[in-house]
């Protein structure tokens, strides 16, 4: 289920900055995109790598023309309300807006921009890779050699189930949720999405994906229910409990999106009692504070918010934010403005 858009039309073009543009970078990025900065800007970097607190972030807003924070980074209406009249542009590293108050940054005129689609193969190979993972408990043979536990092979020993022919529910059908149904098909799994608006035909055919407009009965009958949906007040928790009981005792869930969209308290208890069969987690309510009681589960696979974590997006993403940048100092509308507002 994804969130309905409006197109945003009162927000003003870019400010053209007389000299070098003060611009405070939140979180080390790739050294090449940091000595890129360091030539075109006045730019600040975090060298610790700590991720700011609170006041920090305010003091940063009120010395910077344009501000880089990351994912991780929530600027909420009081923050940019006290950010004072010198920032202009949030220039954000990731794809993902949902930590920004855009209505606030709005009410203040200050441009939001984003890196879009440099994440998309990357993550959906992460999703990819959970989706063969989980099923097949991987991670728990994994463990098993590591802690010396392991005997041998033997003909009933850590059974899981193949994908092949499995009923994959994607849930969210945008360029990510897209990218996971084009690699499922190459293993011979049933796709099944759910999205607010449905695929054009050709679309459909092309990755030989079935719409479900009912999303109760896409969890209920998916063997391997993966998100890839925004967070937004609307898919708070849209894996809920209710759901994920409703799910068979066979299913996986993946999440690769955001921690948010699933009530973990429900999903642990699940998995704690066998209820659904296992899960694999790229993203994590609170993170990165993890609930003890998912670490100890043996039939979850954890990885540390690595979806987008490869040179190449990671590299593109800042030659996305230098781009909006130098866009807006110029006096234009950055490349990737965020126009829409999540609903």
């Amino acid at each position: 289920m994804v969130p309905a858009m409006t197109i945003v039309t009162d927000t003003p073009p870019g400010r053209r900055v007389a000299g070098k543009p003060r611009v405070f970078v939140t979180r080390r990025l790739l050294p090449a995109t940091e000595a890129r900065m360091r030539e075109l800007f006045d730019v600040s970097l975090n060298a610790d790598d700590i991720p700011l607190d609170r006041a920090a972030l305010v003091a940063a807003m009120r010395d910077a023309d344009a501000l880089v924070p990351t994912v991780t980074d929530r600027i909420d209406a009081a923050m940019i309300a006290e950010a004072g009249d010198r920032l202009g542009l949030i220039a954000s590293f990731g794809a993902g807006t949902d930590h920004i108050d855009l209505p606030a940054a709005r009410a203040r005129k200050i441009i939001v921009s984003n890196t879009p689609s440099v994440f998309t193969e990357d993550t959906a190979d992460t999703a990819l890779a959970l989706i063969i993972c989980v099923p097949r408990r991987f991670a728990q043979g994994e463990r098993i050699l590591r802690d010396g536990a392991w005997q041998g092979w033997g003909p009933a020993v850590l059974l899981g189930h193949t994908v092949s022919a499995k009923r994959l529910g994607i849930v969210g059908m945008g360029r990510i949720g897209q990218a996971v149904a084009h690699r499922a098909r190459g293993f011979g799994m049933d796709v099944v999405y759910h999205n607010r608006h449905r695929l054009p035909a050709a679309l459909e055919n092309m990755l030989s994906a079935r719409f479900e407009p009912d999303l109760d009965r896409l969890v209920a009958e998916a063997d391997i229910l993966t998100l890839h949906c925004p967070s937004s007040p609307e898919t708070h928790h849209i894996i809920s409990a209710a759901r994920i009981a409703a799910m068979k005792p066979t299913a996986c869930l993946i999440n690769t999106a955001r921690g948010d969209l699933v009530d973990e308290t429900a999903l642990i208890a699940a998995l704690e009692t066998g209820r659904i069969a296992g899960a694999g987690l790229d993203v994590f309510q609170g993170e990165p504070a993890i609930a003890p009681r998912l670490l100890a589960l043996p039939n979850v696979m954890l990885i540390p918010h690595l979806g987008s974590a490869t040179f190449e997006g990671r590299g593109a993403a800042g030659d996305k934010v230098i781009a909006n940048i130098r866009f807006w100092a110029d006096g234009h509308r950055p490349p990737d403005q965020v126009l829409e507002g999540w609903l």
